[in-house]
Parts: C-alpha cells; structure tokens; sequence
C-alpha cells in the first residue's frame, strides 16, 4: 500500500472546497476520481521520482476529469496526453507534475502561464502559488477555461486571450514562467518579463521533438539545464512557430 503525506493545511482546505462544488454528483462518483488521483499519483508520479509533498498534494487535489471532454473521462488519469479539442491537448501527468516541481514554487509567487488549454495545469500551479496569469491562444478554449476555473473555485487563475509568446508585459516581471508548448527558440520577452532570481520551463527544439527546459535568471544573467526530451504542440504567435508543425503534446 502507498501511503500519502499528510496534506498541507491550505491544501485541505482548498480540496474540501472543490469536494463541496461536486455535491450534485452521484454518491460514487467523487470516492471513485478520488481513488483514480491517488493511484495516478502514486504510480505516474511518486514512482518516477516526484518528492515534493507539495506538488504530489497538489496532483492529488485537482479534478483532472472535470478538464477534458466527456468523451475522455474515462481516460483522464490514465497516463497518457488527451485531446480537447482545438488541436491542442493536456499533458500527461507526470510531465504537468515534473514541469510545476521544476518551477520549486513556495507559494509566495506569481506565475505566468503559457498555453493554458482546459485549464488544468492553470488549477494545479493554483494551489502552489499567490496569483497565476494563464494565457492561451485560442478564444474558445481561454472562454472554456475561464468559466470552468470560476465554476471549480480556483478563483487566483486570471486567463488572458492572447499571443502568449509575447508573455504579459503588463503583470510583469513574474516570479515563474511555464510554457506548455514548444518553441522553436526562447521567446526573448519570456526572459524580459522573468523576475531576477525567478525560473522558466519550456520546450524547445523541431516540431519532432523538444528539449525540456529550465532557465534560471541569476544577477541579470540566465542558466539552462536540460530536464528531458518531450513532444508538445507548437507554440503559436509571434516568436511561435510561423507555418503549423506536426505535434503531440506529452
């Protein structure tokens, strides 16, 4: 049996909130996802070398079924990338759980968010930070996300309807950047708007495969580290990809 850490007081409150708005379900339904959660968490993440008790909280809080389309609720926990439709995807969980563990967040921080499809991601940088600004490309999908982040109660997510490539000028500098989709270099304005001291994560690289990035902005300078390979869906806009590339987002 795996045994879980005791989850962390803002945790268990926001958690119990999001139990609450799932009253009208039928009386298995929540004990059944919930179980789901938990094994995702345990097998997909925790085994693959995911520790912090924070992060696994938060991976184990978030209804990923609530995030995708009906059609794929039964495969929501699986592990496995799922389309939403729009030609994008969310991610697979270990790659959601290894990119927001990337970004060591304390809960002080504010984050910006690029690519921000259903909003799931969106939800689960919620729990681990003051204030996250997801932007997302696609107006049915940013319209989608709003209304179900509202409805779920992740009420610190503001989702902007915007070329995320060019970040968010106006809420800079931010303390953590994440990017769910690859890009064919940096976005230089990612690196303007990175608060000093502050971390990005993103894929770079072809259309056929990226490397996953961490950029660490240190006494005006930034340092990378490759975290590991992946496939995301092709940023859009201005330093995104300018003809549409073949991919699938991990």
């Amino acid at each position: 049996m795996v045994r879980f850490a005791r989850e962390p007081n803002f945790l268990a409150m926001r958690r119990s909130s999001l139990v609450s708005r799932n009253a009208n379900s039928t009386p298995s339904e929540p004990s059944h996802f919930e179980a789901l959660r938990r094994e995702m968490v345990a097998l997909q993440i925790r085994d693959r070398g995911i520790r912090s008790e924070r992060v696994l909280a938060a991976m184990a809080s978030v209804p990923r079924h609530e995030f995708v389309p009906a059609s794929q609720v039964s495969a929501a926990y699986s592990d496995n990338a799922l389309l939403i439709g729009e030609g994008q995807t969310i991610s697979q969980p270990y790659v959601v759980a290894a990119m927001t563990d990337a970004l060591s967040l304390n809960g002080s921080e504010r984050v910006l968010e690029i690519g921000g499809g259903s909003g799931y991601h969106s939800a689960v940088l919620s729990l681990l930070a003051r204030e996250v600004t997801a932007m997302e490309f696609v107006p049915q999908l940013a319209d989608a996300a709003r209304s179900r982040l509202a409805h779920l109660g992740f009420s610190n997510v503001h989702v902007e309807q915007a070329d995320g490539s060019l970040g968010w000028p106006s809420g800079a500098p931010f303390d953590a950047i994440l990017v769910a989709a690859a890009a064919p270099e940096i976005p230089p304005p990612l690196i303007d708007q990175l608060a000093e001291g502050g971390r990005l994560v993103i894929p770079v690289g072809s259309a056929e495969e990226q490397n996953l990035l961490l950029l660490m902005k240190s006494n005006g300078g930034v340092t990378r580290k490759i975290m590991f390979t992946c496939r995301f869906v092709p940023l859009r806009g201005r330093h995104g990809w300018q003809t549409e590339p073949q991919g699938t987002t991990q």
